[in-house]
């Protein structure tokens, strides 16, 4: 019995497999209006915000990253991107370096960023409520600028 049914089978995928692609050409023209209506009404929402994005600059709710720094930097000196994004890393490395040793950065009209200690404490697991023990700690804090408050 064995042997018949795996005779069938392939009967049966064969038959199944010639009638598929009369199926799937039938069909392909439906799914393939359907995925282009949906894409054209995905994409056109996406389209107009990436649009909106690029010729206002800065909106609200766009992320300015470094790389969009480093264009504006590149732009407005005359610098090749690539070496604009250079200088901007090696900022942003001299500014690590400082931090690590514990030093104070001041930019004027943005603000200070210093590293600031925490100290051991006592805090609770949410789930249990068992009282656990945490650690002293570092973080950075950021104190904006008086310039910087006003502007926003």
């Amino acid at each position: 019995m064995a042997k018949a049914a795996t005779k069938k089978a392939p009967a049966r995928k064969a038959a199944t497999s010639k009638s598929a692609p009369a199926k799937a050409a039938g069909t392909a023209g439906v799914v393939a209006k359907r995925s282009t209506k949906a894409t054209a009404s995905k994409a056109s929402p996406k389209a107009g915000p990436k649009a909106a994005k690029k010729s206002a600059g800065t909106s609200a709710g766009a992320i300015l990253t470094l790389r969009h720094i480093a264009e504006q930097l590149s732009e407005a000196h005359e610098l090749p991107k690539r070496q604009a994004n250079e200088m901007l890393m090696q900022v942003i490395e001299m500014i690590a370096k400082s931090l690590k040793k514990g030093d104070k950065i001041r930019l004027s009209g943005l603000g200070i960023l210093q590293v600031r200690k925490r100290a051991a404490r006592m805090g609770r697991n949410p789930q249990t409520g068992e009282p656990i023990k945490i650690k002293a700690s570092k973080k950075i804090a950021f104190r904006p600028a008086k310039e910087l408050k006003e502007a926003v």
